[in-house]
């Protein structure tokens, strides 16, 4: 699929600057930036998803773990005392 964008002066200018520094087409810099903008893009949409169902859950159930039990689970991962997860309550 062949696609053109409208872009400034001044940053078509940014952009054959770093493609001539990376020795690159422009073409091939605009795509990898394209490129990494979507799949971050995705990833940001999928933890969005992520946390309005969590939020749903919470509303459901009323479950939850404190930011502190977290934080102190969190803090012991990729140690030889790797804490279980919090258990959630009411």
């Amino acid at each position: 699929m062949t696609t053109a964008i409208k872009i400034d002066d001044e940053l078509e200018g940014r952009v054959r600057r770093l493609a001539d520094q990376r020795q690159r087409s422009a073409h091939r810099i605009m795509y990898e930036a394209v490129r990494q903008y979507v799949e971050r893009e995705e990833q940001r949409e999928v933890f969005r998803q992520e946390v309005l169902k969590a939020w749903d859950e919470y509303q459901a159930t009323g479950l939850h773990a404190t930011t502190e039990e977290v934080d102190a689970w969190l803090a012991t991962w990729g140690t030889e005392n790797e804490l279980p997860a919090p258990v959630c309550y009411r």
